[in-house]
């Protein structure tokens, strides 16, 4: 039996407020008070894991070191059969602005064609297959931890379509499915997303349903 998260306060580990409203709904009905690693001053740790797993580890046991208090953190992203699985944990980088003039930032629309060109430069038969990965990380202040991963597979089509989803969702159909995820409305994608699919493993692992 993997140890229980009681009630009080559990820091999630970043800086983004959306992020922190969304988790903090997920969670709400278990009696925990979240909080931000942002709000609490903490620094965001250079994510160099190799996996989505290791990245997430990094960050929740940050969190959690630096606070004294149990921490949740979460690292996703996109992963293409055809492209050997990439981007994966260079999910965000892919989007990055950095060599723009301007405002640093992301740009999902090139990251979007950047993924799509490399498909084409494979040829027109090239398989489309894709997935979303998200992994969830709870640490302690003392070192012990648990994982929770969650996929939902589908395939990639183009040109983007929809406007309800960010990143890479306009292009992204998943399975059984003709809309892609930027067309779903929220609640369609949210019941069945990666991120769900790993938060339903936290939620019958800690709170037992």
């Amino acid at each position: 039996m993997s140890r229980k998260l009681g009630g009080g306060k559990l820091v999630i580990a970043t800086h983004n407020a959306g992020k922190l409203k969304e988790i903090s709904a997920l969670l709400a009905p278990y009696g925990l008070d979240c909080i931000s690693a942002g709000s609490l001053g903490l620094l965001e740790p250079p994510e160099t894991g190799k996996t989505f797993v290791a990245n997430a580890l990094i960050k929740a046991r940050a969190a959690a070191e630096a606070s004294g208090l149990p921490a949740l953190a979460d690292d996703s992203g996109l992963s293409v059969a055809a492209l050997g699985e990439r981007p994966g944990v260079y999910t965000a980088n892919w989007a990055e602005r950095q060599w723009f003039e301007g405002e640093p930032g992301r740009d999902w629309y090139m990251a979007m064609g950047k993924v799509e060109g490399l498909l084409q430069a494979k040829g027109p038969d090239t398989p489309r297959d894709a997935w979303f990965s998200c992994v969830l990380a709870l640490a302690w202040p003392d070192g012990e931890h648990a994982v929770f991963e969650g996929r939902v597979d589908g395939s990639l089509t183009w040109p983007p379509r929809g406007e309800m989803g960010f990143g890479y969702d306009p292009v992204f159909v998943p399975s059984g499915h003709e809309q892609t995820f930027a067309e779903l409305q929220p609640e369609q994608k949210h019941a069945m997303s990666h991120r769900a699919d790993a938060f339903a493993k936290l939620v019958a692992d800690q709170f037992g349903g």
